[in-house]
């Protein structure tokens, strides 16, 4: 308690002289935030009306431990009726773009990672600009924190803190309004309805997720061929089951031992490994054809000296292992032919726009941007204009991104990510609202998901409590809304949605029929080599028609 409190002013003086005049400094109003003024309070002004007046009375932050065990932030939000309370996650793997996560750099203390700075930032200088400030408006919050801080990447206030704050003021938006939090999302970013998302398990970790030899990050099953959230998650639970008997039989019982996702880290080099392991558990789990495969490489965490090198984690290796960027594009191609993939994230490095380009004109798949994008404008415009990925990755953390790539919520504002995956949509991308691999017991992204009609969702393995707070989320959002749901049938998810290979012909549109990632206003016909032709559009025969939570 006393340190989550302690001023520790002498030590934090020294690193943000913020804090000795925050309380007579006028913030500028930054190009930043007015924007965020004028674009963000999507919502229309009756949805603000609608509620009593509820001010913020208090804001104080505290450091916790995530599930890697480093710290990170929790914030306590008091309105005048309720207290509110939010945890910031953290990643692995981050992009040179990204917002400016702030940690105390104190070796002796949390090997450097502590967030006490972060913390006093919110209990000394946010906290009190904050007080009387009602949280109905969101985008006002947003913009005023953005204002104080007065940097395009938060390295004033740092993005963990201003993040903390903004997702609590969204959850006591909601408890002004006595409607669910995933309501008030839908609210004020003006989305018209509410879809559960197609869930993207993480079954076998790699990368900077675990100690094994992969280099490629995130293996994942997507469970297209469900019908409900319920049973895409049954599906995803069998799947790694069976997965882990497969890898215990194949390579011992040590090789189940999980990453920080919960997915497997068996100790294999080549990634072709991995993706037959995932075929095997899907067909003997019985669920050929219902399930597909996506990937996160997390691409420039292994490029050196302009190559790619598979084997980065042995150090100094025969180079055997290192690819071109074309050889590794050729890899990739390999692979969509020989697998059921429809999603691959972060193929190459952030700043490889030529390699990005030359395979999103060349594969009919979704391709994710996370560290390409970072939630960055001028990154994301740059991607558009230059064609380089069609999927916006959104994530609840420090990073911000805002067009169709795998959106890091985390970096950002609740405001920013809102825009983020608007302006994603607008621009025919699919959006993938995401976690990250330090997480918490907070489950805002399970509302998001839902609020934002992202239609896609990445939290890891059907596993570990962080990872299963938001997918059990889900369901208690499919509970508490049948009774009123627009269909008599249980809330459905969406149904996969990429423009897939030349054998996925014939579109099928129906605009009030929902589709997996929303990436375009279509669906597919298709036949998978040796099986008959299978329509996957969108029916109410299949589940998949488009149900509504009012």
């Amino acid at each position: 308690m006393a340190l989550a409190t302690q001023p520790a002013t002498n030590f934090l003086n020294k690193k943000n002289p913020l804090l000795n005049n925050f309380s007579t400094k006028q913030p500028k109003i930054s190009t930043r935030s007015l924007v965020i003024r004028n674009s963000a309070t999507v919502a229309p002004p009756s949805t603000i009306k609608v509620a009593k007046e509820c001010k913020v009375k208090s804001v104080k932050a505290r450091q916790i431990i995530d599930s890697r065990g480093n710290p990170t932030v929790e914030v306590d939000l008091i309105t005048d009726d309720q207290l509110y309370r939010s945890a910031v996650p953290s990643g692995a793997s981050t992009g040179i773009y990204e917002a400016l996560e702030l940690r105390d750099g104190d070796k002796s203390v949390y090997g450097g990672k502590g967030v006490l700075s972060a913390v006093q930032n919110i209990n000394h200088i946010l906290g009190p600009k904050l007080l009387g400030v009602d949280v109905r408006d969101q985008a006002n919050v947003d913009a005023i924190m953005l204002d104080i801080d007065g940097t395009p990447n938060k390295a004033n206030l740092g993005a963990n803190a201003i993040l903390g704050v903004s997702l609590s003021v969204c959850r006591a938006g909601a408890g002004a309004k006595g409607v669910p939090l995933y309501k008030h999302i839908q609210e004020i970013s003006g989305t018209k309805e509410l879809v559960m998302p197609v869930p993207a398990f993480n079954v076998i970790n790699g990368g900077s997720h675990a100690g094994n030899n992969l280099a490629m990050q995130e293996f994942m099953i997507l469970p297209v061929g469900a019908t409900n959230f319920a049973e895409a998650l049954r599906m995803g639970s069998e799947v790694y089951h069976t997965l882990k008997k497969i890898i215990e039989k194949k390579y011992g019982q040590d090789a189940c031992n999980v990453g920080d996702e919960g997915g497997f880290a068996p100790n294999v080099q080549d990634n072709r490994e991995g993706l037959v392991l995932l075929i095997d558990a899907i067909e003997r789990a019985g669920y050929t054809g219902k399930i597909k495969i996506g990937m996160d490489v997390a691409a420039s965490e292994f490029l050196k000296d302009g190559k790619y090198d598979l084997n980065f984690k042995n150090q100094p290796n025969d180079g055997a292992h290192v690819l071109s960027a074309q050889s590794l594009g050729d890899l990739y191609r390999e692979f969509i032919k020989e697998f059921p993939i429809v999603s691959i994230e972060d193929p190459f490095d952030q700043d490889d726009w030529n390699s990005w380009a030359s395979l999103q004109s060349s594969v009919d798949i979704q391709l994710v941007g996370d560290d390409l994008l970072v939630t960055n404008p001028k990154r994301i415009a740059e991607a558009i204009q230059k064609k380089a990925c069609n999927g916006l990755l959104l994530k609840a953390s420090i990073k911000s991104i805002i067009f169709s790539f795998s959106y890091s919520f985390y970096r950002s504002t609740v405001t920013e990510s809102i825009r983020a995956a608007l302006d994603s949509k607008a621009a025919g991308w699919g959006v993938m609202v995401s976690h990250r691999s330090g997480e918490t017991e907070d489950n805002f992204i399970a509302d998001l998901s839902v609020g934002l009609a992202s239609g896609q969702i990445k939290t890891g393995a059907p596993c570990r409590s962080e990872r299963l707070a938001k997918y059990n989320q889900h369901i208690r959002i499919v509970v508490a809304s049948c009774s009123f749901c627009a269909l008599k049938r249980n809330l459905e998810m969406c149904v996969m949605l990429v423009k897939l290979s030349d054998p996925f012909k014939d579109i099928l549109w129906r605009r009030n029929r929902i589709v997996f990632g929303a990436m375009k206003s279509q669906s597919y016909k298709f036949s998978e080599p040796g099986k008959s032709s299978e329509i996957f559009y969108l029916t109410s025969q299949h589940g998949c028609q488009l149900e509504t939570i009012s």
